[in-house]
């Protein structure tokens, strides 16, 4: 009877379609405001390793800029996610959106006009790191806020289409405005978006998940850290995505701008990115419509395929056609974990902890991506990018196979 409960519901779920988290207001707020600001980052994202390479002219300068925002994002997640528990989560949002929109601001307006230098870079991107410290745990949990139930699965799905949506138009202008304009105007549109998020923020609408007697801060990260340790599915993909994030962003954010510098260009490498945005998206579409009942098994298996880029990468001379496929096809794949992982720990954690799990979740993902970021430039110089690379892609596969090893892993299914 209990496994005809959960085929009649998981059913019901899908009858209503891809589109029925749309018909509530919340959920619609929402997923505009993520949509407003991917798309900035999406440009952002693309210009900003190349301002530091016209203001530097160094890969390991990039490293220290862009690993900068990660320091200051991974040191203050833990109190975002804190924030995101006691505050209301769309007054968090608002606030973090309105902080990144200056920070990016200012940024785009040095680079303009000429005075940007690496110590002015080097802070806005921890300003910036701290806006999205606060962002993400209170966006990460406001999900389950603004449908029923039932159209979880749907939801994280639509949000993850919606993002890479934002993202794939990001990167695809970010890399035109950058060949063609400069990567100031490009910055200068992600502080645009960010403001334009923050007022969509405006419209969401959702009961406080605060207990009303509150305790000490110290009390709240001990309650969000027994909820992370106590199921060990949970602390174990956070440790493969301690490598698999710092590999994908060293890769992503020096290595591979540096290797399109020298190649195939800037253009190219924005639209690169881009068809990784398209694979994502398309995997969400297929997690929408159907996952299997130990989803989070096969989602975290697939991660191994987002080593395809790296492997094409490597090569001296790159072959854009082969990396344009190999970004596409890693972004389905892991957008299958994405959807999984977002499912498994919504059902499973309680709504009132549920923003201080995915503060604990963002920091073990991105703790080691800063060290990454800065280490692949003089690891690069030293040894050659595609060896660094290689590193990168063994390291990934690793971590993924002993993840997937874990019997609370491959026997978690869901509801």
């Amino acid at each position: 009877m209990c496994g005809m409960g959960r085929v009649e519901k998981v059913g019901a779920g899908s009858r209503m379609g891809l589109t029925a988290p749309l018909r509530h207001p919340n959920f619609r707020a929402l997923a505009l405001g993520r949509v407003l600001m991917l798309f900035g980052n999406g440009m952002a994202n693309v210009a900003l390793a190349f301002a530091v390479l016209d203001v530097t002219g160094s890969l390991t300068q990039v490293g220290l800029v862009v690993g900068a925002r990660s320091v200051a994002n991974v040191s203050l997640l833990l109190l975002g996610g804190v924030l995101a528990d006691r505050l209301p989560r769309a007054l968090v949002m608002q606030g973090a959106c309105a902080l990144a929109a200056l920070t990016q601001g200012f940024l785009a307006l040095a680079l303009l006009t000429g005075v940007a230098t690496l110590p002015l870079m080097v802070l806005l991107s921890v300003l910036n790191g701290a806006a999205a410290a606060a962002n993400l745990p209170a966006a990460a949990a406001l999900t389950p806020q603004t449908v029923p139930h039932t159209l979880l699965r749907q939801a994280n799905a639509l949000v993850g289409i919606a993002k890479q949506l934002g993202l794939f138009a990001g990167m695809s202008m970010g890399g035109v405005a950058v060949g063609l304009l400069g990567p100031g105007w490009a910055i200068g549109a992600d502080a645009v978006m960010f403001a334009a998020a923050g007022v969509a923020f405006l419209f969401l609408r959702v009961p406080s998940t605060a207990a009303p007697e509150r305790s000490n801060v110290l009390r709240d990260l001990v309650e969000g850290w027994s909820e992370f340790v106590a199921r060990p599915w949970v602390w174990i993909i956070v440790l493969q995505f301690m490598v698999v994030n710092a590999g994908w962003s060293a890769t992503t954010a020096v290595l591979g701008p540096g290797i399109a510098d020298e190649t195939f260009g800037r253009t190219m490498w924005g639209l690169v990115m881009a068809a990784n945005s398209v694979g994502l998206l398309v995997g969400g579409v297929l997690a929408a419509r159907w996952q299997p009942r130990r989803a989070l098994f096969y989602g975290t298996a697939l991660v191994t395929v987002q080593t395809l880029p790296f492997f094409v990468l490597a090569d001296p001379s790159p072959v854009v056609p082969l990396l344009f496929a190999a970004m596409f096809v890693g972004g389905v794949a892991v957008e299958q974990f994405t959807v999984a992982w977002e499912v498994s720990v919504q059902e499973n954690i309680p709504p009132e902890r549920l923003s201080r799990v995915y503060s604990y979740d963002a920091l073990g993902s991105f703790v080691a991506m800063p060290m990454g970021q800065i280490a692949i430039g003089p690891l690069a110089e030293s040894i050659g990018p595609d060896r660094s690379l290689l590193i990168v892609a063994g390291s990934t596969i690793a971590a993924t196979l002993l993840a997937v090893a874990a019997p609370s892993v491959r026997s978690l299914h869901r509801r």
